[in-house]
Order: C-alpha cells, then sequence, then structure tokens
C-alpha cells in the first residue's frame, strides 16, 4: 500500500472526497458478493452455521455496529452465554464475510497460524492512516523486524531498570500531585494522571524524551484511535469522513510529525548533532539499556517504518497500561473489600503494619507474583473483565479448517472477543461476571489458576504474544501497590463534579483500546506520609 501520509496531497480535502465517492460503491458491491459466497461455502461443507440472537433478514447484525462500542461489546456477551463454544457467522455491512469464535481450541488454530491468518487489507485499509507499517500492522517479514528490535528492549535486564531506575523519580512527581489534591481537597481524574506517568516513562525508557502526556501529539492520537475505530463498525464511515474528516487529518498530521520527530532527535543524537528544532518534543535524558528507538535503528533502514514502528510501541506501551490501571482502580473503589485485602497483603510484605511508612522500596524483584500474589490476582481479574484490547480480528489467507469444524474460505475475517471470552460461562464458571481476584489463587494464597493464551487472551498467543507483557504486569502492581498503600481513594459520582451518578456505572469510549469515557473523578485522602 503507498503511504501518502506525508504527501501534502494527502492532506487535501478534495483529493479525500474524490477516492470516497469512487470507492463506496466498489467496498459495498464487493462486500456483498464475497458474503453470498462465503455463505454458499459454509452450507456446502457443514451444517449452517448458528446466527447469533438479534440478527435481522437484511441488515443483519449491522444496526448492533452503528450502537456505542459498550453496547456492541454487551451484546456480544449476550450472544456468548446464547452460544457458548459455537462458531457463529456475522453480517455487517461494513465487513467481509466473518465468523466469531469462542472456543479456545479454534482461538488457538488462529494465534498459533500466524501465516494463515494475518492482519490483511480489511485492517490495514481502515488502519494505515494512524498505524502505517508499524508492527500492529504489519505481517510477514515487515512484523518480524520489528518484533526483533522490540524483543532486545523488552529483556529482563531492561525491565528490572525500568522500574527500579526510570519509574520512581516519575512516580515521586504523580505522588506530589496526589498530595496536593488531598491537601486541596480537589477531585483528581485518575484517567489522566496514569496516562501522564505511562507516557513519561515510554518517553525516557524507549526514546530518551521528556514526553508529558500534555503535548499535542496525545490528544491527537487519542482523538485518532477513536475516529479509527469507529471505522471498524460504521458502514459509512467514508461518507462521514468525507463530510466531517478535517479534524481526523489534522490529527493524524500532529501523530505522524511526532513520529518524525522521535526518529530524527535519535538521528541527530548518534550523530552528535544538536537536536532538531522542535525542542519541544524531544529533550534528551540518560540512557538505559537499548532503548527502543536505537534498537528500531539498528535493524530498520527505512526512517518511514521506523517512525511508524516508533509511535506503534508507544501506543502499546503507554495507552493500554494507563487505561488498565485505571479500570483496576476502579473496581476496587466499587470493590473496596478487595482494596484492605491488597493492603494487608503489603503490609505484611514489608514488615510494617496500615498506617505506617512503608520499610524499604517497592522494587522490580518485590513485584513478583510470588511476593504479592493477591494485588497480581487484582490486576489480572481486571484484564479479564476489561481487557485492553476487548476485540480482534484477522484474515486468512487460505481456506482452512477450525477444530470445531467450521470451514473458511480465503479472504474471511475472523472475530474473537476476549471482552465477552473473559465473560464465558463455560471457561470462567457461573460466577463469570463477578469481580473475584481470589479466583486466581489457591489454598495457599498463591497463584494456582493457570489460564492458556488461548482462554484467556488478553496478551494475544502463539509468535504474537504482547512483547509488553512482563513490563505491564510489573509496572501495574508496582504503582497499585505504592498509590494504594499511600492514599485512599473515592470516586466521584454526582454528575456535576464529573461522576456517572449514584447507581451508574463507567463506560469506555469508542477507540482502538478501552479508554475509559470521561475519565475516573476521585478524591484522594493520605492514609500516612
Amino acid at each position: 500500500m503507498q503511504d501518502t501520509r506525508g504527501d501534502p496531497s494527502w492532506r487535501s480535502s478534495d483529493l479525500i472526497r474524490n477516492r470516497v465517492l469512487n470507492n463506496v460503491n466498489h467496498d459495498i458491491e464487493s462486500q456483498h458478493s464475497s458474503k453470498a459466497a462465503a455463505s454458499f461455502l459454509f452450507k456446502c461443507h457443514r451444517a449452517p452455521i448458528v446466527r447469533p440472537p438479534g440478527t435481522l433478514p437484511l441488515a443483519g447484525n449491522g444496526l448492533w455496529f452503528l450502537q456505542p462500542r459498550h453496547k456492541l461489546l454487551d451484546w456480544f456477551v449476550g450472544a456468548n452465554h446464547q452460544t457458548g463454544f459455537s462458531t457463529f457467522e456475522i453480517s455487517v455491512p461494513s465487513l467481509p464475510p466473518a465468523i466469531v469464535i469462542s472456543d479456545p481450541k479454534n482461538v488457538e488454530h488462529v494465534l498459533k497460524n500466524n501465516d494463515i491468518f494475518v492482519k490483511g487489507s480489511f485492517f490495514r485499509s481502515r488502519s494505515w492512516d494512524l498505524f502505517g507499517n508499524g508492527i500492529i500492522n504489519a505481517d510477514g517479514e515487515l512484523w518480524k523486524v520489528q518484533r526483533k528490535a522490540g524483543l532486545r528492549f523488552f529483556s529482563n535486564a531492561n525491565l528490572k531498570a525500568f522500574i527500579d531506575e526510570a519509574l520512581p523519580p516519575i512516580l515521586d512527581d504523580t505522588k506530589k500531585l496526589l498530595d496536593e489534591a488531598s491537601r486541596n481537597e480537589t477531585v483528581v481524574d485518575m484517567q489522566e494522571v496514569f496516562l501522564e506517568l505511562t507516557t513519561r516513562l515510554m518517553g525516557k525508557v524507549a526514546y530518551e524524551m521528556d514526553m508529558p502526556a500534555s503535548l499535542p501529539f496525545s490528544n491527537a492520537f487519542d482523538f485518532a484511535s477513536g475516529a479509527i475505530g469507529d471505522r471498524f463498525q460504521n458502514p459509512f464511515w467514508k461518507i462521514r469522513e468525507y463530510v466531517l474528516g478535517a479534524s481526523l487529518r489534522k490529527a493524524l498530521f500532529e501523530v505522524q510529525r511526532f513520529g518524525d520527530n522521535i526518529v530524527s532527535s535519535a538521528i541527530a543524537k548518534r550523530q552528535g548533532s544538536d537536536l532538531v528544532d522542535d525542542k519541544s518534543t524531544a529533550q534528551p535524558q540518560n540512557s538505559l539499556r537499548n532503548n527502543l528507538i536505537d534498537s528500531l535503528l539498528d535493524h530498520i533502514p527505512d526512517r518511514r517504518v521506523v517512525a511508524d514502528a516508533a509511535m506503534n510501541y508507544l501506543s502499546a506501551g503507554r495507552d493500554t497500561t494507563a487505561q488498565s490501571l485505571t479500570w483496576t482502580l476502579y473496581l476496587l473503589l466499587r470493590h473496596p473489600e478487595h482494596d484492605s485485602k491488597m493492603i494487608e497483603e503489603i503490609a505484611g510484605c514489608f514488615g510494617t503494619k496500615p498506617g505506617s511508612p512503608l520499610l524499604g522500596d517497592i522494587t522490580y524483584d518485590k513485584v513478583q507474583p510470588a511476593t504479592l500474589p493477591y494485588t497480581h490476582s487484582v490486576f489480572t481479574e481486571t484484564l479479564r473483565l476489561r481487557p485492553p484490547v476487548p476485540f480482534e480480528l484477522k484474515e486468512c489467507t487460505i481456506a482452512t479448517t477450525f477444530p470445531d469444524g467450521t470451514w473458511l474460505p480465503q479472504g474471511s475475517v475472523v472475530i474473537w472477543v476476549p471482552w465477552a471470552m473473559g465473560r464465558s460461562r463455560q471457561i470462567w464458571g457461573e460466577d463469570s461476571e463477578v469481580f473475584e481476584p481470589g479466583r486466581w489463587l489457591d489454598t495457599s494464597g498463591s497463584i494456582g489458576l493457570q489460564k492458556s493464551a488461548y482462554e484467556f487472551p488478553v496478551f494475544n498467543g502463539g509468535p504474537r504474544l504482547c512483547l509488553g507483557k512482563k513490563l505491564a504486569e510489573s509496572l501495574t502492581v508496582c504503582v497499585l501497590a505504592q498509590l494504594t498503600w499511600r492514599y485512599k481513594f473515592s470516586e466521584v459520582l454526582e454528575k456535576e463534579r464529573g461522576g456517572c451518578g449514584k447507581g451508574g456505572d463507567r463506560k469506555s469510549q469508542n477507540s482502538l483500546t478501552l479508554p475509559m469515557e470521561d475519565g475516573l473523578p476521585v478524591t484522594v485522602q493520605m492514609r500516612h506520609g
């Protein structure tokens, strides 16, 4: 696919409008014809595939895809409860022929066969403007070279340095902000606090940059992510962007510009030259071992691909971790009995009692599952119910048969929904929708429950298993342990102060990941200094 994002003509609204009008009819016709063929092939090779509840004669399941995403996810949960592990077919104007799988054996078939199931043209055509040739979009050799660069960055030595060296000064700034909020009795949005922390941490360890979340790229990326996410649901996205696309084009340009600045700064530093002109986005810090941008430059000769890869890793590293921290704190606020158990565990681990300062630092070695199993189980249980990427899809390059006998023609799309699988009664039991961290522990209080990446696919699996899994776990547990020990958080419920109202629930906003709609407003009270 030609990269036109840096071409000034790409930003021309006339050119984009012409592309939209030329492509809309073709896309609709090709999708309808391929759906008819796929349906015929399904029936020729086996009994007809199950249709999910609420399927309409002409609209299929399309009306659900026009709903806000949290309602679409709830619909998938209902379908999962009715169909269990059965594969079902969906019909949506914005999708090619598609099936939804929930059986872990089928998920394993997809995740282990990285050459058969790829991101494909359907995914890339919608996400290209934001992710380009980065690892989120890439297949084949382009994916392999970026993963190789990431493996060097996420080494065990680096993980320890991230938690023990890079995180403490950034977390100290977070504590100063929360201390002030406690003194002044002001409301704080913890989603913004966590995003500031993870953005600064990724900027420092991955790119040797001072990267506060207040930089223009951050809001631009959040806006673009929501708009790109909508492309996967709304069959009329091209028409909408034809009319209302100026804001998205502006946001995408800002994201690309920032990616270019990351690469330019790294190259200038390598050459011993002065920093690039945009000094507001690139201030060098002391190097850690094998930072990511140097690893990418070592492995990839094309600067455009390096910039795309840098932005892809930044998104994966900052957004999903900040969102997971936000949802974890939210669930603890809604279930304070688990917060109390976490405090007891931290007190026992550090030889002190609640209300007293910790004896010693919370280091990488002390935030492992063997040391803080309950805190880990709280985070893992949050991922089960609030997966950072709630909806996944791949495209098959050849016709294939799944372990359950489902036959899928070439070019079809297969979908699995971690949000719904995390609530599957067949995997988790009758209390599948209950927040219960204790399910992960054995009778001795150690981590006992083990689920495969195919039963619990929040970190992907197979060759594309998430490189940042260990960092996300260690970072989240470290931050949670320190902040919940030091502060008592209280959720703000009043709508006039940003709350969701008494009896209301926080929902996710439309995005490629799982940001909390309108953030998480809280008040803060110091437990101790």
